[in-house]
């Protein structure tokens, strides 16, 4: 056998250093496009089996039924009713039959399950709600985003609490049903507009096996009763195994299927979430601004975003700060593990600089910066990020809003 070339060896180290980096390419792929569900873009076939899916409903007697407040054979509804139909027909690969069966069979599963009325129930999951499966803002395109997050039931008496018995599980699979119709409810089914939603699923601490009937329960409803519902699945925490077998496996999916995952190392779920949802948007815990405090609170304030990199020390000055006006920031790095500190500058040259936040340590499981200071005299506030022992590029985002003293 022939020896490898030192250029074939540095080829080879080369491209498994890339698979094994996280946000490697072959882990990432081209981002995602939704269909636009615009007439002038169907093939031919598309188009007349949208025409004759809609006769079959015509042709159906005393057929008047309705999805999300939409009515399928309505024609003073058709742009949105068509949108409907044609993610049932993307999902049988556009036959007409099969299409026609699935939608009579969702009919009836969503007529049996309620789900009209589900988004106003209290189903008692309290202690879930902002932790297991949530919508949280907007992603950069205006998609709602849901996460999901399951590592809480690695606690076994939190496991029982929820999947104990049939009964607790098939509760679960109501309440989970409704996080998806709230987020549904924000989409605008016409074509051209928002008419899916971003997931995005942590894997951290998910115990795999514990979970497994549940999550084949939801899997199943989702598929068979929410049809091209979700444009882009991102996925957060990934373990090394999981990144290998996408890896080994993603070659034998379809493009479409690829455009819609996301794969995302541990240490890299900021770097990652920055390039589809906005800082703002982002939960704190994964490296973003939002809280749930500020949920109810109208639109987030938005963030200005910049990187910090290797070796590099940056400073943010906020000046024009007046006597006695108050100062609030947030700020965050993704994957922090550097120094940060604060201090205010006074404009007269006689006063002295107030350390408002000491230099500190921010590691990885540090949420975002949430402080504020009033300021007896004019001046400016100074945040410091010290990247310089660190090699590795960052993002990071800023915000703050200054309240002038009332006379």
């Amino acid at each position: 056998m022939e020896q490898e070339t030192k250029s074939e060896k540095k080829m080879k180290k080369s491209l498994i250093a890339s698979l094994m980096e996280s946000g490697a390419s072959p882990l990432r792929p081209p981002p995602f496009k939704e269909d636009t569900y615009h007439h002038q873009n169907l093939k031919p076939s598309e188009k007349k089996a949208l025409a004759d899916l809609k006769d079959m409903l015509h042709s159906t007697s005393n057929f008047q039924e309705s999805m999300w407040g939409i009515p399928l054979t309505m024609t003073s509804e058709s742009e949105k009713s068509d949108v409907i139909l044609l993610k049932f027909l993307r999902a049988r690969e556009f036959k007409v039959q099969e299409t026609f069966n699935m939608l009579l069979k969702c009919l009836s599963w969503r007529k049996d399950f309620g789900t009209d009325s589900i988004v106003d129930e209290d189903l008692g999951f309290k202690e879930l709600e902002g932790v297991v499966a949530y919508m949280n803002g907007f992603d950069r395109e205006g998609h709602p985003v849901c996460y999901n997050a399951y590592g809480i039931f690695k606690n076994h008496e939190m496991y029982d609490k929820i999947f104990g018995d049939d009964e607790k599980l098939q509760k679960f699979l109501r309440w989970r049903v409704q996080v998806l119709e709230r987020g549904i409810k924000m989409l605008q089914f016409k074509p051209g507009g928002v008419n899916s939603i971003i997931q995005v699923t942590d894997l951290k601490d998910m115990p795999k096996r514990e979970l497994r009937v549940a999550s084949n329960h939801i899997l199943s409803l989702f598929q068979d009763n929410y049809p091209e519902m979700v444009a882009c699945k991102i996925f957060i925490n990934v373990p090394w195994y999981f990144s290998m077998l996408y890896s080994i496996f993603s070659p034998f999916l379809t493009q479409r299927t690829r455009s819609k995952f996301v794969i995302s190392k541990e240490g890299n779920v900021a770097e990652t979430l920055y390039k589809y949802i906005r800082p703002e948007d982002i939960p704190v815990q994964y490296g973003g601004l939002s809280r749930p405090c500020e949920l109810t609170s109208g639109p987030a304030k938005p963030a200005s975003e910049f990187t910090v990199k290797g070796g590099e020390r940056v400073n943010i000055q906020i000046e024009g700060i007046e006597g006695g006006a108050s100062i609030a920031w947030d700020l965050v790095v993704g994957g922090w593990d550097l120094e940060y500190s604060a201090e205010f500058v006074p404009n007269d040259v006689g006063s002295y600089t107030i350390a408002v936040e000491k230099a500190r340590k921010m590691t990885v499981t540090d949420k975002a910066v949430h402080n504020s200071f009033t300021a007896k005299e004019a001046g400016k506030l100074i945040l410091s990020i010290n990247n310089t022992a660190s090699s590795k590029r960052k993002v990071a985002a800023y915000r703050y809003l200054v309240q002038k003293s009332v006379v």
